[in-house]
C-alpha cells in the first residue's frame, strides 16, 4: 500500500519546486524562443544527456518494444503534449490564471481515478482537495479573495486546463505499472523511453510550428543557460522524482503536492524581485499541508 514517507515527500516537493522554476523560466523566455521549439530543444537536450545511462532500452527485445503502446501514451501525455501546452499557455495567459487552473489537478486526479481506474475517492480525500485548493487561492489572491473575481479567461487558460487533465492521466499510468516487473526496470531506461518518445512527439508538433512560420529562437548565453537548466532540472531530475513520489504515495495523494507549485512560484518570484515572503504565504503553506495530510489518511476505495 502506498505510504507518505519522508523520502516520498522530499521527491514530490523537489519535483514541484523544479516545475515552479520551469514556469518562471518559460515565462522569461517568451519572445526569445517559440513555445513548441522551446519544448523540442529542451527534451532533445534531456534525451542526449540521459542516453549514456538509458541507451539499453533501445535494444531489441527490451521492455520498450514489449510495451511500445504504453510508452507511446506515456511519452505523449507526460512529455510531449503537456509541456507544449504549458509553454503555449504562458504566451497568452497570466501566471495567476495558469497556476490557479493547474491547481485543479487533485480534482481531476480523483475524477479520472474513479471513472477509469475504479478508485472511488473517500470523503477525506475530497475534503483534502478542497482545503488544499483554498491554500492555492490564498497564494494567488495574495490574501485578498475578492481579486480572484476579476480574472478573465484567455486561450492560454484552456491550454493549461487540457495540460492538467493529460498530466492526471499520465500520473495514473505511471502509478499503475503495465507489467508486474516494471518497478524493477532500471530507472534511467524507464525515463529514457518516455523522454525519447516524448521528444519525437514534440518534434512532430514542432514541425507544425515551423511549417506555419511561427518557429523562432534567439540563442545567446542567457537563453542557452535557461534552456539547459530546464533540460536538467524540471526535466530529468523532476520527472525522476515525480515517478518515485507517485510510486511511493500513489497518484491521488501525489497530485495534492502539485498545489505547492503556485506557492513555490510565488516565493521564487518574490526572491527574484527582492520582495520577502508575506504572512499569507505561511497560511497557504499550512492549508496545502493540511490538505495533503487529510487526503493521505483517506485512501481510495477499489
Amino acid at each position: 500500500m502506498p505510504q507518505l514517507t519522508v523520502s516520498t515527500v522530499f521527491y514530490l516537493l523537489l519535483a514541484t519546486f523544479l516545475w515552479a522554476s520551469n514556469a518562471i523560466v518559460g515565462r522569461a523566455l517568451v519572445g526569445s524562443v517559440s513555445p513548441v521549439t522551446l519544448s523540442a530543444v529542451r527534451w532533445g537536450l534531456a534525451a542526449f544527456m540521459l542516453l549514456p545511462l538509458g541507451w539499453r532500452i533501445f535494444r531489441p527485445g527490451s521492455a520498450l518494444w514489449l510495451n511500445k503502446k504504453r510508452f507511446l501514451w506515456l511519452g505523449l501525455l507526460g512529455v510531449g503534449s503537456y509541456n507544449v501546452l504549458l509553454y503555449l499557455a504562458l504566451q497568452t495567459s497570466t501566471a495567476i490564471n495558469v497556476t490557479l487552473i493547474g491547481a485543479s489537478m487533485p480534482i481531476w486526479m480523483l475524477f479520472i481515478g474513479a471513472v477509469c481506474y475504479q478508485a472511488k475517492p473517500s470523503l477525506l480525500q475530497l475534503i483534502g482537495a478542497i482545503v488544499s485548493l483554498l491554500g492555492v487561492a490564498v497564494v494567488l489572491s495574495r490574501g485578498e479573495p475578492a481579486s480572484l473575481l476579476s480574472m478573465e479567461l484567455v486561450m492560454g487558460d484552456l491550454f493549461i486546463m487540457l495540460a492538467t487533465i493529460l498530466w492526471a492521466f499520465y500520473s495514473w499510468m505511471i502509478g499503475r505499472p503495465g507489467t508486474s516487473s516494471e518497478r524493477q526496470w532500471p530507472w534511467a531506461e524507464f525515463l529514457m523511453a518516455q523522454v525519447m518518445i516524448g521528444f519525437l512527439w514534440t518534434l512532430l508538433f514542432d514541425g507544425v510550428e515551423i511549417a506555419s512560420g511561427h518557429a523562432f529562437i534567439d540563442l545567446n548565453y542567457w537563453t542557452g543557460s535557461l534552456i539547459l537548466f530546464v533540460a536538467i532540472g524540471p526535466s530529468l531530475i523532476a520527472y525522476r522524482c515525480w515517478g518515485l513520489g507517485v510510486n511511493g504515495a500513489g497518484p491521488t495523494v501525489a497530485a495534492f503536492f502539485a498545489n505547492f507549485i503556485p506557492l513555490f512560484t510565488a516565493l521564487l518570484s518574490a526572491a527574484i524581485l527582492g520582495d520577502p515572503p508575506q504572512l499569507f504565504h505561511g497560511l497557504a503553506f499550512g492549508l496545502i499541508l493540511v490538505g495533503i495530510l487529510v487526503s493521505s489518511t483517506g485512501r481510495s476505495k477499489h
